[in-house]
């Protein structure tokens, strides 16, 4: 089973590995234990299995792990015949973000699209519970710049633009919060450029700085007052 998920069909189970074939542990586990007879997997069973006379098949590197021979390949300049609709589910609280500003795949990773509703579904429970399932009109998406390309039976991109979801509007509540926190962050924004530069032959005021460097702590006389109060008592003497 294990071959054949990391090693032919990984896409079969909603799962994208890296550029160079590592799939994260985390990840293949959620995949197995969806699917009969393997929901009692854990990576302890896994390492086990690569003490025997299998481990010369895989890879581990820290968390993740990859098939040595692999018969899939991941081609971003694949050209395949487009479905008129793909999905994609985003967590709830990520719902507003998305239908206003869009989805972003993060730094050598891609955003999993699927022809099939309960795929995309499958693999956005393995998030959030209950996902948002949003629809992206894949030909024209790309008539509009939008690159996307076949992987197995799923499609990838690094990005999808707002105005190519199209999904259900964002609860009331969630709406609020994501208000809230732009505002918060305007706010902050706001706060560190409200300090004026100062502009050529002005200076900024430091109210930690004592303007008479002579003048010490408070309840210390200053230097040549013995003086100062000889002189006065000479005026008033006359002399």
């Amino acid at each position: 089973m294990l071959t054949y998920v990391l090693a032919y069909r990984p896409d079969e189970f909603g799962l994208i590995p890296s550029e160079e074939g590592f799939v994260r542990y985390k990840e293949l586990l959620k995949a197995l234990h969806e699917e009969e007879g393997w929901r009692h997997v854990r990576q302890s069973h896994i390492n086990e299995m690569l003490m025997g006379e299998d481990r010369a098949l895989f890879e581990t590197e820290g968390d993740r792990i990859r098939s040595r021979k692999r018969h899939w390949v991941m081609d971003d300049q694949s050209d395949h015949p487009l479905p008129g609709l793909l999905y994609t589910s985003v967590r709830k609280r990520a719902h507003p973000v998305a239908m206003e500003k869009g989805l972003k795949a993060e730094t050598g990773s891609h955003i999993a699209l699927s022809p099939h509703r309960e795929m995309a579904l499958r693999m956005g429970r393995r998030r959030d519970q209950h996902p948002v399932l949003l629809e992206i009109p894949a030909m024209l998406a790309e008539k509009k710049g939008m690159r996307i390309f076949s992987f197995g039976v799923l499609f990838l991109t690094p990005e999808i633009p707002a105005h190519c979801i199209s999904g259900p509007l964002p609860p009331k509540d969630l709406l609020e919060k994501a208000e809230k926190k732009a505002r918060k962050q305007k706010t902050g924004s706001d706060r560190k450029s409200s300090t004026p530069a100062p502009t050529p032959g002005s200076f900024i005021l430091d109210p930690q700085r004592d303007p008479d460097p002579s003048r010490k702590a408070k309840g210390k006389k200053r230097k040549g007052w013995k003086e100062a109060a000889k002189k006065m008592r000479r005026r008033r003497k006359g002399y």
